[in-house]
Order: C-alpha cells, then sequence, then structure tokens
C-alpha cells in the first residue's frame, strides 16, 4: 500500500510492504493549503511510477477545503473507531495515474470535553502507529509542530487532545512583530544558553504576554546578542506551554513524536525538568495508516 501523510505545508509518501515495512519514500513541499483544486494531480505525479492499489491519506487533506472533508471522531477513541470512521474518496477520471486504485481518506479527531472543543489531523495516525508499543495503562504524547499536540492514552484510546499554537505564534512574533526587528533574518543555530534561560522565565513567569516583552528589553539592555534571541524566544514559548500541559502530570515517561529538530527542543526542555523522555519518529505515521487499513479490512 502507499500511505500519504498530506500536512498543511508538506507533503510524505510512503511505500509499504504486506508486513507494513517502509520500502520506499518521498517528500516534497506541496502541502494541502499549497494544492488547492489540484489534489488529484499532485498525487497522480507522486505515485505514477508506484503500482499499489491501496492508498491511504491522512492529515489536512481531509480537513475543511482539502480534497474530502472527513467528520471528526469523537474522543475517546481508539484503532477501531478511526479504521469505521475511514471513507472511501473518489479521484475523478482524470487521473489516469489513480484508475483502478482505492483511495481511503482518514478521519480527524475531536475532543468535546471542554467548553473550547480540540482537534487534530494528522496526529491521530502517529498516535495509531504508537499503540501497540504503549501497551495498557495510560500515557502522554506530545507532538510539537506549527500547532503541538498533547495526548492522553488510556488503554488504547486517545482520551484527551491539548492543543498550543506555539510554533505558528513564534512564526508570526519571529516575522512580523517588534520582537522580530532585533533578530537576524535567518534563523541561526541553536543557543542553548538562552534556549535554557527562555524555558526557566517561561516556566516561573506570570503569563506568556508579560514575558513576551522581556525578549525586546533582552535586546535593548545586551542580555542577549541578536543571533541568541530566536533561542531565548523559542525557550520562552516552550517554557509557557510545557508549565500548563504538565499541571497535572503525575509522572511517568512523556513520548515525543516528530521531526528531530523539534524533538530535541522540547526532549531537553522536559528533561530539565526532570520528566522522563522517550522519542519517536515521525514515520509512525506510515505505520498507524497501515494499522488502520488493516483494521479496515483494506
Amino acid at each position: 500500500m502507499i500511505a500519504v501523510d498530506w500536512g498543511g505545508s508538506s507533503l510524505r509518501l510512503y511505500r509499504l510492504d504486506d508486513a507494513g515495512r517502509i520500502v520506499d519514500r518521498r517528500r516534497s513541499d506541496d502541502g494541502a493549503l499549497a494544492c488547492q483544486g489540484r489534489f488529484g494531480q499532485v498525487l497522480a505525479a507522486r505515485v505514477q511510477d508506484w503500482d499499489d492499489r491501496l492508498i491511504v491519506l491522512c492529515g489536512m487533506v481531509g480537513a475543511r477545503g482539502g480534497w474530502i472533508e472527513m467528520p471528526y471522531t469523537a474522543c475517546p477513541a481508539g484503532l477501531d473507531a478511526l479504521a469505521a470512521g475511514m471513507r472511501r474518496l473518489d479521484p475523478g477520471a482524470q487521473w489516469p495515474a489513480l484508475a483502478g486504485r482505492a483511495l481511503w481518506c482518514v478521519p480527524g479527531m475531536a475532543d468535546h470535553g471542554r467548553d473550547a472543543a480540540d482537534v487534530m489531523r494528522g496526529e491521530e495516525t502517529q498516535a495509531a502507529g504508537l499503540m501497540e508499543t504503549l501497551g495498557p495503562g495510560t500515557h502522554r504524547l506530545c507532538l510539537p509542530g506549527t500547532h503541538s499536540k498533547w495526548l492522553q492514552v488510556r488503554d488504547g484510546a486517545v482520551m484527551r487532545i491539548s492543543t498550543a499554537m506555539t510554533g505558528e505564534l513564534y512564526g508570526l512574533l519571529r516575522r512580523h512583530s517588534i520582537l522580530g526587528r532585533t533578530m537576524p533574518a535567518d534563523d541561526p543555530a541553536l543557543d542553548a544558553a538562552a534556549f535554557d534561560a527562555g524555558l526557566e522565565d517561561g516556566r516561573a513567569g506570570e503569563g506568556v504576554l508579560q514575558d513576551l516583552f522581556g525578549v525586546r528589553t533582552a535586546a535593548l539592555f545586551g542580555r542577549f546578542v541578536a543571533d541568541a534571541l530566536p533561542s531565548y524566544l523559542s525557550g520562552l514559548l516552550i517554557g509557557h506551554e510545557l508549565r500548563a500541559a504538565l499541571i497535572a502530570h503525575t509522572g511517568g515517561t512523556v513520548h515525543l513524536l516528530g521531526s528531530d529538530a523539534l524533538l530535541e527542543r522540547y526532549a531537553r526542555a522536559l528533561a530539565s525538568m526532570g520528566v522522563e523522555v522517550r522519542r519517536h519518529d515521525e514515520d509512525l505515521a506510515a505505520t498507524g495508516m497501515y494499522r488502520l487499513a488493516r483494521a479496515r479490512g483494506l
């Protein structure tokens, strides 16, 4: 089968064998936000030389404004509930490379346990790929990104979802606020000392709105050099995220899923708080789609 993780800004494709092992992979910047009206064209071009009949898709391709708007499966939900929510997608006849193939899309997930509901698309497949490894009991998952997701998993079911817009806020402040004016145009390498200082200030601060102005004064009074300010801002935002996410944390491992660059920062931040961390590769999305396809009987 072919597993397609179609996020807002990137497209990842995996070719899997009968046992779910990845035998080939591709990646492009053809994210769902840039593919309006041409999803079939983009997918056909990427898979035309792969002859697998089954294609499973997840992520923002199934969001409102995507190729097909998939409903949300409500928490709590495990593998079987997600598989039951999958829907077949008709790619149309204009793409010969997709003719004769079965295209299925994974639903998103929604948490209505609070007044302000929470949702995710794509991360549910990564969680599905990890379920067998987690085993019974209660587990905490963190999936850093533009919108960081914190999941509570119990006995193979996602119970709660909590989203922090940490990555998006960092980008907005970095590029479109007064804070960014004192920083270099390109992101320099991580400054560990500045990042750690941001973490400490974020965890101990009174509020993110007040603490953010400290990035401005750090530049004004020379607390950090310009190249260190992005690291300080990153640490400050992650520190606030962790402070909120772990307020009810009673111990145990936090499982980190995602790209190496982001996981490195979150692993460093959690370790500084004495939290045990286990890291997992972002390719778990492919494993999750394989397991969902099997559960659906595809």
